[in-house]
């Protein structure tokens, strides 16, 4: 079986998990398209994305259009070989151009079951919403947001105590590995598109550091999936004793209460108890004071003594 020439678009790591497994692959990659480097950190130097730099190392030509619908950008790759687009994690969507260019169109690697969360979240939104699985989706790409059929997927369970981020890798790993037997099926003239079914979508919004405010009116758990699945952005906060403060770990308390929810309960042993919704308590493990680093509780508790019977600040309704 024959490799195929490969355009590759994406930039974050998760999309360089996908590169990687294609560089060391039959096929050739003729391109990568990423995007322009961007200004981080407190020096403002722009910096390559992840995708740029395991490209640029592999000896891959690299384009970096602001916008990938320019008809320059779209005229310049039009003069190289390609059989098939692979998009990752890419950030623009394709036009119609670009979707028709190359002879088996571009395939997507989502990180979802697809049709369950299509969308820009699809890692956070499954441990928020308190799955147990879930795993990549390479799929047909169409016009429509992560609307085309199947070609391949792959499962993984979500371990209890995965955060976004651990689960991202695993899934940026699952995905090179989708992505591999789905273009030997595609090159074996084997792929069989399947249809999603549309009455079991759902989507995966963008996510905004206004979702990190902690709800105590909710349950233990959905707090506790919340933490994990806001990690490592853009996090969860509280405003304790006027002060916001970040929690990047927590666990689900074993003491039930008959407070107000958000009443701190206890402050000692390495854990600040909150009362939350169904008469149950988050025991926060882990925070950060704005411009601090992170620390236990207990380390926390050492500078910032905290009494029981304060109340966070909920959201308002």
């Amino acid at each position: 079986m024959n490799g195929l020439n490969i355009v590759f678009f994406g930039a974050p790591e998760f999309a360089a998990a996908s590169l990687a497994a294609l560089i060391k692959s039959k096929h050739k990659i003729t391109a990568v398209v990423s995007q322009p480097d961007r200004p981080k950190g407190r020096s403002g130097k722009p910096v390559p994305t992840p995708v740029s730099v395991l490209a640029e190392n592999a000896g891959i030509p690299i384009l970096r259009p602001e916008k990938v619908r320019d008809n320059d950008f779209i005229a310049e790759l039009s003069q190289i070989p390609a059989d098939i687009f692979i998009v990752a994690a890419y950030g623009q969507f394709l036009n119609r151009k670009l979707l028709e260019m190359a002879r088996f169109g571009a395939v997507n690697v989502h990180a979802s079951l697809l049709p369950k969360y299509r969308g820009a979240s699809p890692v956070a939104s499954a441990i928020i919403n308190g799955e147990i699985k879930t795993g990549v989706s390479i799929m047909q790409m169409e016009r429509g947001m992560d609307t085309g059929p199947v070609l391949h997927s792959l499962e993984i369970e979500i371990d209890r105590g995965d955060t976004c981020g651990s689960l991202t890798e695993k899934l940026a790993v699952l995905g090179g590995t989708a992505l591999l037997d789905a273009l030997d099926l595609i090159a074996a003239g084997c792929a069989v598109p399947v249809a999603q079914n549309n009455s079991e979508v759902t989507y995966a919004p963008l996510l905004t550091k206004e979702m990190g405010l902690l709800d105590f009116n909710k349950p233990a758990l959905a707090i506790y999936n919340q933490v994990r699945g806001l990690d490592p952005w853009p996090g969860s906060h509280i405003e304790l004793d006027g002060r916001m403060l970040k929690v990047w770990r927590a666990d689900i308390g074993s003491e039930r209460h008959t407070l107000p929810p958000g009443t701190v309960i206890s402050a000692a042993s390495g854990m600040i108890s909150i009362a939350c919704g169904n008469c149950e308590t988050i025991d926060l493990k882990e925070v950060q004071t704005p411009g601090g680093k992170r620390l236990t509780v207990s380390e926390y508790i050492k500078g910032n003594p905290i009494i029981a019977g304060g109340t966070p600040a909920l959201p308002e309704l």
